[in-house]
């Protein structure tokens, strides 16, 4: 379940040649059998315990090639037209770690300028990615997730994004270089977000399934003490194992 896939093509009006107008209303959520599509944020806690129970329960299970992985963004910066604030991301480290230790997690330990001020250009790489195959997306995707959240790396940075590609083994990082340099999967970043900004999507992490469900923060329950950086997230439930059901069902339905 790795074949390439080039970011959504731009419909174009045979007439004159120009793209139509994109319309986030008319895209397709829902993906063929085997592929799970995932909506997030990098620097999302919550995508971070999303993506890593998606790998290791899909390990697990012993579905690795019949389940692959579709990695769309869901960009927080531009939705709420501002970076994400680090005492945000601070506050949710130790709640969240506690709930998935194995994710991988710490605090910001490089110097305070080398926090990342942006993901786009993360977001960018995962989705270019594509173009070699859903498989090398996931891997690289996976892993400036680990960088963030585990390494203090900045993910923000080129050569950090592909030394993460090489580290990962699975990426082309000559094209994937190529790929951010002319800007190719720029356009479906942009169209990513229009989608995210609609009520089609809900949140960072939200899952889709061939069987036309879908799945907003699977299996947490959360709220909030306080306000966003200042408070913390209070968790009322968590149930992995559904997971088990999303990836089974992604499988055979």
């Amino acid at each position: 379940m790795s074949d390439p896939i080039s970011p959504e093509p731009t419909t174009v009006t045979p007439a004159s040649g120009a793209p139509a107008p994109f319309d986030p209303a008319t895209v397709d959520l829902t993906p063929p059998r085997g592929v799970v599509t995932v909506y997030s944020d990098i620097w999302c806690s919550f995508a971070h315990i999303a993506v890593h129970r998606l790998h290791t329960t899909r390990a697990r299970l012993g579905l690795s090639e019949q389940v692959s992985f579709d990695l769309r963004a869901f960009p927080l910066e531009l939705l709420n037209d501002a970076p994400s604030p680090r005492p945000g991301t601070d506050s949710e480290v130790a709640r969240m770690a506690s709930l998935e230790p194995a994710a991988g997690w710490q605090l910001w330990q490089a110097k305070d300028w080398l926090y990342p001020s942006t993901t786009l250009p993360a977001l960018e790489a995962v989705l270019a990615a594509k173009e070699q195959s859903l498989h090398a997306s996931e891997q690289l995707d996976l892993g400036l997730r680990r960088a963030f959240w585990a390494e203090s790396r900045c993910i923000s940075n080129r050569k950090v994004i592909l030394d993460v590609a090489t580290d990962s083994g699975a990426v082309d990082v000559g094209a994937l270089a190529a790929a951010l340099d002319d800007g190719r999967a720029r356009r479906t970043l942009a169209e990513h977000a229009a989608v995210s900004r609609t009520d089609r999507v809900n949140c960072s992490p939200h899952l889709f399934l061939s069987d036309g469900s879908d799945h907003a923060n699977p299996g947490i329950d959360v709220g909030w003490e306080g306000g966003y950086g200042i408070g913390w997230p209070v968790i009322a439930s968590d149930d992995p194992k559904v997971y088990e059901d999303i990836l089974l069902r992604a499988a055979t339905e």
